[in-house]
């Protein structure tokens, strides 16, 4: 599925409306097999995503934790996110677009760089929900059971970066502590907003 301004991060939730006829039927496809699809972003100043070159290549790929149909056809769902992917080529076009994928993994730094920018990530995420931004129930909860430095850099873009651009930056980055690096920044530019 390609979206405007929309990414699936690993560990996230993302909540979906589903009601253009192809996202239907890709929908109760989905449902009947293995209950995953992925979310690409569409590249800025792209109206529809009618080619590949349309969207950003890498993606994120999501498991149907809940599915609500409607009478209509229509569903609302919830996506958790499981993994990045890159798109390697599509077995299929139309109605939707299937994928074959490989895999993205994170690329650990040293725990002496990573420390210290996982505590000023978190720092910065307490004083944007001190200002009010709005953040899932669960945040915090979330945040204080975790230690991987990658799985924090994503949960936290996920839920404070707002502009597309900064998001599929983050996503793309595969390297933790530039990522963690590059988070500051898109928090901090974000916060000047």
């Amino acid at each position: 599925m390609v979206l405007p301004n929309t990414l699936l991060f690993p560990h996230s939730l993302l909540p979906l409306f589903i009601f253009e006829p192809r996202y239907r039927e890709m929908l109760q496809w989905v449902l009947a097999e293995q209950r995953v699809f992925c979310i690409a972003q569409l590249k800025p100043g792209t109206a529809e995503a009618t080619d590949p070159g349309d969207f950003h290549q890498t993606g994120g790929l999501g498991l149907v934790r809940a599915c609500v149909g409607h009478e209509d056809g229509t569903a609302h769902l919830v996506l958790q996110g499981l993994a990045r992917v890159r798109f390697t080529g599509f077995v299929q076009e139309t109605p939707f677009r299937i994928a074959e994928l490989s895999e993205l993994h994170s690329e650990p730094s040293e725990a002496a760089d990573t420390d210290a920018l996982v505590a000023r990530v978190l720092a910065f995420s307490a004083q944007l929900r001190a200002a009010g931004t709005p953040v899932p129930e669960a945040f915090d909860r979330q945040l204080s059971q975790l230690d991987d430095p990658s799985t924090i850099a994503d949960i936290v873009a996920h839920a404070f970066l707002r502009d597309g651009a900064r998001r599929q930056a983050i996503f793309d980055e595969l390297r933790v502590a530039p990522r963690l690096r590059l988070l500051l920044r898109h928090l901090a530019a974000e916060g000047q907003s």
